[in-house]
């Protein structure tokens, strides 16, 4: 980790690019998590999304990360349109960079993961994001039995040569799936699982990302809202959202809602968390900001709902770094408050 003192300031307000591990990939080290335009979370239209990723281009946000299942392909289907109606954002400068996934599908999950399987799989998602070459595929936390399996990434080294896509990824649970991942030679990224609540993968694996090139993208960056610090523990979630039917690892891993905490015992760490932290920023955009501090994270993708929301995502890049003292504090209490309480593998 490159740190400055936090009273260096970054000249201008706009989102900064980092490149993505070895894919070459400039992407806005703030991304847009596209989940819910699956509809997932709740209904959305695509007038909703329309108006959702005319601010991500408003605010400089130029990666935005989806999959085939969100919503059945309705996520990348809206993307693609959006894509189709502005055709100034597939290449040149302007390019935006669509990361999608396979692997959950029915089709594949979970023992089809076959090269033909994976190639109808991506061509699918071709059709539906409108484009001729994915820019990065991400592996769907798969079963760990593939990871350790060299076939699947040889596949995916065949496919990327066949033109059908240009780079390559893994999105994975644990600290032990990424490690089985980073073995493998045409890996371009890694998204995981980071953030103050969730700090393992800063010292087992940043290190090792770097020198294989590799780059992470920070999922859940604000452990599902958890930390941007809004919630009480009488805040309820609607039926359709996993923060009300996977609250304890009910229907899939318990780590991707509130990064594996009981709800109410991560709104006592969230109220003491506050006290730690500088007052001038919210809370979020101080959680954005200790992750943007490590040079291994290439991305940080939180999703938003509304038109609006993406400003105070944005405003993190452009935030000077968290002081040197404040990032062992933060260690500190996570160390000793908040990883003995999470739940699941980490």
């Amino acid at each position: 980790m490159t740190q400055t003192s936090s009273e260096t300031s970054r000249k201008d307000n706009k989102v900064h690019k980092r490149v993505l591990g070895k894919s070459g990939l400039n992407s806005s080290e703030v991304g847009l998590g596209c989940w819910q335009f699956g509809g997932d979370f709740g209904p959305i239209t695509e007038s909703e999304v329309s108006a959702i990723l005319d601010d991500a281009i408003n605010c400089g946000v130029n990666f935005w990360d989806t999959a085939d299942v969100y919503g059945a392909g309705q996520s990348e289907t809206y993307i693609g349109n959006y894509l189709q109606a502005h055709p100034e954002l597939k290449q040149g400068e302007n390019k935006v960079v669509v990361a999608t996934k396979l692997g959950r599908s029915a089709e594949l999950y979970p023992n089809n993961y076959s090269k033909a399987d994976m190639r109808q799989s991506i061509e699918k998602s071709l059709k539906r994001l409108q484009v001729d070459c994915l820019d990065l595929i991400q592996l769907h936390c798969i079963p760990p039995g593939y990871l350790k399996d060299k076939t699947v990434f040889k596949d995916l080294d065949e496919l990327k040569q066949e033109g059908l896509i240009h780079a390559y990824g893994a999105s994975v649970e644990t600290i032990e799936e990424a490690q089985l991942c980073l073995q493998h030679e045409g890996l371009s990224s890694l998204q995981m699982i980071i953030n103050v609540f969730r700090q393992d993968a800063v010292s087992k694996i940043f290190e090792q990302a770097q020198n294989s090139q590799v780059g992470i993208i920070a999922r859940l960056p604000l452990a599902s809202g958890l930390l941007a610090g809004k919630y009480t523990k009488d805040t309820r979630f609607t039926e359709q959202d996993h923060r009300n039917y996977n609250c304890d690892g009910q229907m899939f891993n318990v780590g991707e809602t509130f990064s594996g905490l009981p709800f109410r015992t991560g709104i006592e760490l969230v109220n003491e968390l506050k006290s730690l932290m500088p007052t001038e920023q919210e809370l979020a955009t101080n959680c954005l900001r200790w992750l943007l501090d490590h040079d291994a994270v290439t991305s940080v993708i939180a999703g938003v709902s509304k038109a609006g929301q993406l400003g105070r995502n944005a405003k993190a890049s452009s935030l000077p770094h968290l002081s040197e003292e404040l990032h062992e504090r933060l260690h500190e209490f996570y160390k000793n408050k908040v990883r003995p309480l999470v739940r699941g593998d980490i």
